[in-house]
């Protein structure tokens, strides 16, 4: 049974850094396209980020772009999502995901076969 599983959540103060991982299981990881989504209460899902399979290529919303890096360890099943100057409105549930299509920007739900089941991400202002 395929299973994904967020870390590293927490709360932190504006302008503060958090790493998320997402460490897969059962699954033929390096030949998946990972993706990051959030969802603030009240709001609907919302793409962060997705990362190649080799890891070579990297896209990113623009409301987080030049502040969160996506990154892949294949080795050791784990995709990392690296949040700096962080701001209140990225306070959310942030979920990784599998994609066995091309990682490219402004992927959807739909895109994504497995998901994991989120990290809380608190951002004080």
């Amino acid at each position: 049974q395929v299973r994904l599983v967020e870390s590293g959540g927490g709360l932190v103060q504006a302008g503060g850094s958090l790493r998320l991982s997402c460490t897969a299981s059962a699954l033929t990881f390096s030949s998946y396209a990972m993706g990051w989504f959030r969802q603030a209460p009240g709001k609907e899902r919302e793409f962060v980020g997705t990362i190649s399979w080799s890891g070579g290529n990297t896209y990113y919303a623009d409301s987080v772009k030049g502040r969160f890096t996506i990154s892949r360890e294949n080795a050791e099943n784990t995709v990392y999502l690296q949040m700096n100057s962080l701001k209140p409105e990225d306070t959310a549930v942030y979920s990784c995901a599998a994609s066995t299509q091309r990682a490219r920007v402004n992927m959807v739900r739909a895109d994504f076969y497995y998901w994991g089941q989120g990290t809380q991400v608190t951002v004080s202002s």
